[in-house]
């Protein structure tokens, strides 16, 4: 499997997954995702290069973004002074679940915020779903903290304020890197 850059003809298929990933959890009795993500939004940070995708031959079986610019509110100065890549929107199509390509992104992530220049790999989570939080749990992160104060990119009270780190590492994730070189762009 390799990791590309998302295209902006990719919007459709991330949006797809969103869905297909927001019934699945609903299906689980998890509200996640429940609302839209803004598809400007989406398009904005794909235009950015922070969107990657894991293909296996012409399908697209996961999407990892991965970006220096935390989400806003989430983290406090002191955090945000440490040099840190922030972990979103990872999503693992379904048909590929259950084969460790989450744990896999992860850890190309961390091994990509590290050749950044990163301490920290961080993420938010869902607040209320708690097994997506044993997830990263299970998968080297820290509980730092939770926070409820704030507003969601797509609308409405703050509902991912469940805050995670890692430390960034060299990792063997087994996935063929089509990306250019990581160059010391951690904040």
């Amino acid at each position: 499997m390799i990791i590309t850059y998302a295209e902006p003809q990719d919007l459709a298929k991330l949006l797809a997954f969103r869905e297909e990933a927001s019934a699945w959890l609903r299906g689980l009795g998890s509200d996640q995702w429940s609302r839209p993500y803004p598809a400007d939004k989406l398009l904005a940070t794909i235009e950015a290069g922070t969107v990657f995708m894991l293909r296996d031959g012409k399908v697209t079986a996961g999407t990892i973004t991965l970006t220096p610019e935390a989400e806003e509110g989430l983290w406090t100065d002191s955090e945000l002074a440490e040099p840190s890549m922030f972990v979103n929107k990872l999503t693992v199509a379904r048909e590929y679940a259950g084969q460790n390509l989450g744990g896999r992104l992860l850890d190309w992530a961390g091994d990509r915020a590290y050749r950044s220049g990163a301490r920290w790999l961080r993420l938010d989570a869902w607040t209320t779903n708690e097994g997506l939080q044993q997830y990263y749990l299970s998968h080297g992160f820290t509980h730092v903290r939770t926070e409820h104060a704030g507003a969601a990119v797509n609308g409405g009270p703050r509902v991912s304020g469940w805050l995670a780190q890692r430390p960034a590492r060299v990792a063997a994730h087994g996935f063929i890197d089509c990306t250019a070189v990581p160059s010391g762009d951690a904040k």
